[in-house]
């Protein structure tokens, strides 16, 4: 009998193909609660995850569930400690999203620094004179803020240096000076990273807490500008809008908000001074083939008894 493999949100077609030419069943799912997953995820081996919460109790009614694949980098849906406990590979696409949503961090730090979204809402108005009434700025030999020098805050500092001749302030307690790509300069300084630059740009995995609040906005020049591609549970929303209301800050441009979607009547919506976008910053037709083959190629090594390539976690007695 074949494996079978739970998709509870669609994936690119080229991430089913890679398992039906290895033999997998591929069951869709009928929802995205824990209650729908749960009555899909009874008789499957595996899961091809996106957004949908995978709790203890998922995973406690999936007796043959062997491993969950990530499509995506991000886990803080994946009750990992359960999944550790029963016995289940949590693989993710770590190579998959990368250069996709630093290209957006850059393409939002053009779009602060010139006012783009604000001058063409003003334009389809038939406010022409916005081009006297607005004045951007030039991105060369700015200091862009750089808080996670992971993978993407790698790809956006060298992208930013080289294309637009920033400067480029890292804060990362994992990486030091000799460690960090050439032209970037660290600090070990937490307030020092927001206090100096122009833009200040989020690259964190979420680890429990809230880290940016009004203590950092105060920190910021007035005239500087915030940026999350990252994760909205990392900053404090109500005192982000406070900030922006108060003009501690000159704007800001989310991906990622506290509640998603966020309520109709969130003020960020609605601010001359902020750029929103629907977390889409991965989801380009090609990062969403590579999400959608890296997650099920991480199904196809566990069940096929390999170490996976990209390991979350190492369960001690993995499920067989």
């Amino acid at each position: 009998m074949a494996f079978k493999v739970l998709i509870p949100q669609d994936i690119a077609e080229e991430g089913k193909a890679y398992l039906r030419e290895r033999g997998y069943e591929i069951k869709m799912g009928t929802g995205i609660t824990v209650d729908a997953i749960k009555r899909d995820v009874a008789d499957c081996d595996a899961i091809v995850a996106r957004t949908a919460p995978f709790t203890a109790e998922v995973m406690e009614a999936a007796p043959k569930l062997k491993v969950i694949g990530r499509h995506g980098v991000g886990v803080d849906n994946i009750d990992l400690k359960a999944a550790e406990r029963l016995g289940i590979w949590v693989t993710n696409a770590p190579q998959s999203n990368s250069n996709t949503v630093a290209e957006v961090a850059v393409g939002l730090v053009i779009a602060l620094g010139r006012q783009l979204t604000y001058c063409e809402r003003e334009f389809r108005k038939g406010n022409f004179e916005i081009r006297n009434q607005v004045r951007g700025i030039d991105l060369e030999g700015k200091v862009l803020g750089i808080v996670g020098l992971g993978k993407i805050g790698r790809l956006v500092a060298t992208k930013a240096r080289l294309g637009l001749g920033m400067k480029i302030l890292a804060y990362d307690p994992y990486i030091s000076q000799a460690q960090a790509p050439e032209g970037v300069e660290m600090t070990d300084k937490w307030e020092d990273i927001f206090a100096r630059p122009d833009f200040v740009s989020l690259h964190l995995p979420f680890a429990g807490k809230k880290l940016v609040g009004m203590k950092e906005f105060a920190l910021m020049k007035p005239t500087a500008y915030f940026i999350n591609v990252a994760r909205g549970e990392l900053v404090a929303e109500t005192e982000l809008i406070e900030a922006l209301q108060a003009k501690k800050i000159a704007g800001a441009a989310l991906d990622v908000f506290e509640k998603e979607p966020p309520d109709r009547d969130n003020p960020l919506l609605t601010m001359d001074n902020v750029i929103v976008t629907p977390h889409n910053a991965a989801l380009t037709t090609e990062c969403t083939i590579r999400m959608a083959v890296h997650a099920a190629i991480g199904v196809d090594e566990v069940i096929s008894g390999k170490t996976p390539s990209w390991p979350v976690n190492k369960p001690a007695s993995p499920r067989r």
